[in-house]
């Protein structure tokens, strides 16, 4: 990737929504140059998706919750069978494996605690293999973002 990509990437995770023409116009190449590059950082997985990302406060009340879970058996096949099961959960909204400490860090968004509890009992009361679980829930949202630091 050269400069020239590192900008259409940076255009594109601000707005994924600009015209072909807007971006090249952005990012000082002509339409075509745009549009092939474009395909090729889609080609090599560069972009993984484009998505439209939703106001959460449009669907109050939401809760989201910050949740620490650790193991009993930290075998691959443990690991694996429990991270299948989480992301599998729409509530799961980020699935992190993490070391040391606990094995998984969830971001979990549910429409309120009887919401939590239901999954809760699903995912982690269930599974008799789940040792530890720390849920903090957010007060407030100070940040939220979802570009790569891109450095050129």
């Amino acid at each position: 990737m050269d400069a020239t990509d590192l900008r259409l990437l940076a255009c594109l995770q601000e707005d994924a929504s600009l015209t072909n023409q807007a971006l090249a116009d952005r990012c000082g190449v002509s339409a075509a140059t745009a549009l092939r590059r474009v395909k090729a950082l889609q080609d090599m997985g560069v972009i993984e998706r484009q998505v439209a990302i939703l106001n959460p406060a449009a669907f109050t009340p939401l809760l989201t919750a910050l949740v620490e879970l650790t193991l009993d058996r930290q075998g691959a096949e443990h690991l694996e069978a429990f991270e299948a099961k989480a992301v599998a959960a729409p509530e799961v909204q980020q699935c992190y494996r993490s070391s040391p400490g606990p094995d998984f860090v969830l971001v979990i968004l549910v429409r309120d605690m009887d919401a939590y509890a239901a999954l809760a009992q699903r995912l982690f009361t269930q599974d008799a293999n789940v040792r530890n679980v720390k849920a903090y829930f957010a007060v407030k949202r100070a940040k939220f973002g979802v570009g790569l630091p891109l450095s050129g």
